[in-house]
C-alpha cells in the first residue's frame, strides 16, 4: 500500500473516532446522568454513603498487622476429666424379678469415661492471666463442675498448668493463671464502638489445629440466642454476631479490630451439621471487662440488680406485654417486684412494661440483662416503662440483690404448688448420707408441678437454682417471688450421683 492512502485510511478512522465521541458527549452522555439524578441533585431519599461528587473506593484492607500482634497472646487450652461411676436409672421399686437379676448378673453404675476436651484462651496481662470461656474448663455441659486438669499451650509451644481464678457461667466467662512472667498481651479495644460492616479477625485453635485467623465483618450486635441458659439460671447475652468462620475449638479465643485490639471473646456458633455454618457470636469485650476484673479482684462477679421479675420465654413475654396494651409486643413485662428492689423504690410496679434501660430499647429479658451487666451496685441506670398505655421514666439504683418478694400463697400451701406432700429430712438420715439436710418429696399429687417432672416420691431436694435446700422453710424462701421454670437438685437415697429436675412453676 503506499504512504499517501495509508495517510488517508489513518485520517478517516481519526474523524469517525473523533464524531462518535462528539455525538455521544452531546446526546447521549448527560441524557443519562440525568436519568439517575435530575438537575445535578440527588433524591431525597438516596442512601447518602457519599457527597455525590466522588467517590474513591479504599485500598483493601491489610490485616497482617492485627493477625501479628493478636496470634502470640491466644493460647490453646486443654481439659481432661478422669472416668466418673454414675447410676443413668431412676430409682424404681424393685420386684423379685429385679433382684433376682441383680443377684445373677450384678449390673453395677454405668462408667463415663475419661472426658478430654479443647478450646482457645487470651492472654490479658503478662504476668499469665487468661480469659476464656467457662464451657471450656468446664467437666460438663451444665457448666457446673470445673476439668480435673486444664494446660495452657502457648503460640511458642510452652506448656503450663493452669488454675482456675473465677467463673461466670451467666456471662459464659472464666479467668485462669498460669506462673509465667513477660506474657505478650493483648489490649482491650471498646465494643461500644463497633459498626456493622466493620472489619474483624477471629483467631484460635479451631478443630485442634494450629493457630488459625479467620477474617469477617460485624454483621449485628447485642444479639441473643438463650446459649448461657445451658448453664446457668440468669443468663447473660449480648453477643456480637459476625461471618467470621469459627469452629468447635475457637470457644474462648480472640475477636479483635484490624488495631490487634481485643474487642471479644468467640463463644458460639450456629451449627445446624456441628460445624460453622455462616455465623459465628462472641462476647462483647465491655463485659468481659467487668466480668475478670471481678473475679480476679473479688473472686465472683458484683453484679448490679434493677429489682424485678420477668417471664423467662420470649413469646410469653410478648403475649403479656401486647396484653398490656403495646400492640408492637416489644419491652419486658414485669411479673413482679420485690418491695426492697431498686426498682420498686423507683417507682416500677408488676404489670409495667420496661421498653428501655439508658435509652437501649429492650425487648426481652436478655436484653435487659445485657444492658445492665456491666454494671455495678450502687450505679444508676434510666429505666423507661409504660404503663396503662402511658410513658414514664424513672432512674432506678442498683441493689447488690434482686430483692425478697413475700408471697403469702407460696409460704402457706407451698404443698398445693408443688402438688407432693414434703418433709424435712432428719438429720440422722442427712449425716448418713453426707448432706447438710434437705426436703424429702414423701408423695408426688397426680395433676400437680412435681407430677409433670421424672421425678419419683422418695426424692431429696438439695438445693434449687444453685441455692441449698436444708429444710421447707430453706424451700419456701428460694421459691418466692420466682416465676417460669426452676432446677431441682437431690439425690435418691441408695443410689449413686446427683439428679436434676426442671420445675415450672408458672407465673406467680
Amino acid at each position: 500500500m503506499k504512504l499517501k492512502q495509508i495517510i488517508l485510511v489513518v485520517a478517516l478512522s481519526a474523524g469517525t473516532a473523533l464524531g462518535s465521541m462528539w455525538i455521544y458527549s452531546k446526546y447521549f452522555s448527560k441524557q443519562s446522568l440525568f436519568a439517575q439524578s435530575p438537575n445535578g441533585k440527588y433524591p431525597a431519599n438516596y442512601a447518602g454513603y457519599f457527597d455525590g461528587t466522588k467517590f474513591n473506593s479504599p485500598d483493601p484492607f491489610d490485616f497482617t498487622k492485627a493477625a501479628n500482634t493478636a496470634v502470640p497472646a491466644v493460647v490453646h487450652i486443654k481439659t481432661k476429666t478422669p472416668a466418673k461411676k454414675i447410676s443413668n436409672d431412676l430409682p424404681r421399686n424393685r420386684g423379685s424379678i429385679d433382684d433376682w437379676f441383680n443377684q445373677w448378673f450384678n449390673f453395677g453404675p454405668n462408667i463415663i469415661p475419661e472426658q478430654r476436651a479443647s478450646g482457645s484462651g487470651v492472654i490479658i496481662s503478662a504476668d499469665g492471666y487468661i480469659v476464656t470461656n467457662n464451657h471450656v474448663i468446664a467437666d460438663g455441659e451444665d457448666g457446673k463442675g470445673v476439668a480435673d486438669e486444664i494446660t495452657v499451650t502457648l503460640h511458642n509451644k510452652k506448656m503450663y498448668k493452669a488454675r482456675v481464678i473465677g467463673r461466670d457461667p451467666s456471662s459464659d466467662i472464666a479467668v485462669l493463671k498460669i506462673d509465667a512472667t513477660g506474657l505478650p498481651f493483648l489490649l482491650y479495644g471498646n465494643s461500644d464502638n463497633l459498626q456493622l460492616g466493620q472489619w474483624v479477625l477471629a483467631i484460635g485453635y479451631p478443630l485442634s489445629l494450629e493457630t488459625t485467623v479467620t477474617a469477617g465483618i460485624v454483621s449485628a450486635k447485642g444479639r441473643s440466642i438463650n446459649i448461657n441458659s445451658r448453664q446457668s439460671d440468669a443468663p447473660i447475652e449480648s453477643f456480637i454476631q459476625t461471618d467470621a468462620a469459627v469452629n468447635p475449638g475457637n470457644s474462648g479465643g480472640a475477636l479483635v479490630n484490624t488495631d490487634g485490639q481485643l474487642i471479644g471473646i468467640n463463644s458460639a456458633i450456629l451449627a445446624p451439621n456441628g460445624t460453622y455454618a455462616g455465623y459465628s457470636f462472641a462476647i462483647p469485650v465491655n463485659i468481659v471487662k467487668k466480668v475478670v476484673n471481678d473475679l480476679i479482684e473479688y473472686g465472683n462477679v458484683k453484679r448490679g440488680y434493677l429489682g424485678v421479675s420477668y417471664i423467662p420465654s420470649d413469646d410469653d413475654n410478648e403475649q403479656s406485654v401486647k396484653k398490656a396494651g403495646l400492640k408492637d409486643g416489644q419491652g419486658v413485662y414485669v411479673s413482679a417486684v420485690p418491695s426492697d428492689g431498686g426498682a420498686a423504690q423507683a417507682g416500677i410496679k408488676k404489670g409495667d412494661v420496661i421498653t428501655k434501660v439508658n435509652n437501649v430499647s429492650v425487648a426481652s429479658g436478655l436484653e435487659m440483662s445485657a444492658q445492665i451487666v456491666s454494671l455495678r451496685p450502687g450505679d444508676k441506670v434510666k429505666i423507661t416503662y409504660v404503663r396503662d398505655g402511658k410513658e414514664y421514666n424513672t432512674n432506678v439504683s442498683l441493689k447488690d440483690s434482686p430483692g425478697k418478694l413475700e408471697l403469702v400463697a407460696v409460704n402457706s400451701n407451698l404443698s398445693d404448688i408443688l402438688g407432693g406432700e414434703l418433709e424435712n429430712l432428719s438429720k440422722t438420715k442427712a449425716d448418713s448420707y453426707d448432706i447438710s439436710g434437705g426436703v424429702v418429696v414423701k408423695k408426688i399429687i397426680s395433676g400437680g408441678a412435681l407430677s409433670k417432672t421424672r421425678m419419683q416420691e422418695g426424692f431429696i431436694i438439695t438445693s434449687v437454682n444453685d441455692r441449698d435446700i436444708n429444710s421447707i422453710d430453706d424451700l419456701k424462701n428460694a421459691l418466692s417471688g420466682i416465676s417460669g421454670t426452676v432446677r431441682l437438685e437431690g439425690i435418691y437415697p441408695g443410689y449413686d450421683g446427683t439428679y436434676t429436675y426442671p420445675l415450672n412453676l408458672g407465673d406467680q
